[in-house]
């Protein structure tokens, strides 16, 4: 028994070690987490994140949820390669159009931005590129687009854009 204690009280030295107290310094994420606004009408969830940091790679996800009746919004905003890959289509200018929906790449607030709208569904998601390697995106079902372009341009798309670009 006595090995078993000699092993967890050289982990939990380890573990202090390796983590020291500048572990618990604010994370990435958490300079977007206040411009998750209210939605007037809406019942927002608390808002979260995660900074996963690796060798040659990071990344950052802040997001919030929010219902209203049948209807649900999801807020995030991401950065490192993920977000870059994501970005693909705004780059390349697609656009994509079905009787069920489309994909339209397009300009709004002097910001790229790709929409999405599935009609059957009633459902989509506006993504806005906020730099080359960070993106603000809201999903939404149960709702018209036009609905959710309204709610999507009540975040400050310009504020996320400065936070993500803060080292």
């Amino acid at each position: 028994m006595s090995k078993l204690r000699h092993a967890i009280f050289c982990c939990f030295v380890t573990l202090t070690v390796l983590c020291p107290l500048s572990a618990h310094a604010d994370q990435a994420f958490q300079r977007f987490l206040p411009l998750f606004v209210d939605l007037d009408g809406w019942q927002g969830k608390k808002p979260d994140g995660m900074s996963l940091e690796m060798p040659n790679s990071s990344m950052t996800t802040a997001t919030r949820d929010y219902t209203r009746g049948g209807a649900q919004a999801h807020a995030s905003v991401m950065m490192g390669q993920a977000a870059s890959g994501a970005l693909a289509p705004i780059e390349s200018g697609m656009n994509l159009q079905t009787g069920d929906g489309h994909m339209v790449t397009s300009t709004m607030h002097d910001m790229k931005v790709m929409k999405t709208f599935n009609v059957p569904q009633k459902s989509g998601a506006l993504m806005v590129e906020l730099s080359k390697d960070a993106v603000f995106a809201f999903s939404y079902g149960g709702l018209t687009e036009d609905e959710a372009i309204a709610l999507a341009e009540k975040f400050d798309w310009k504020a996320m854009q400065a936070a993500a670009q803060k080292k």
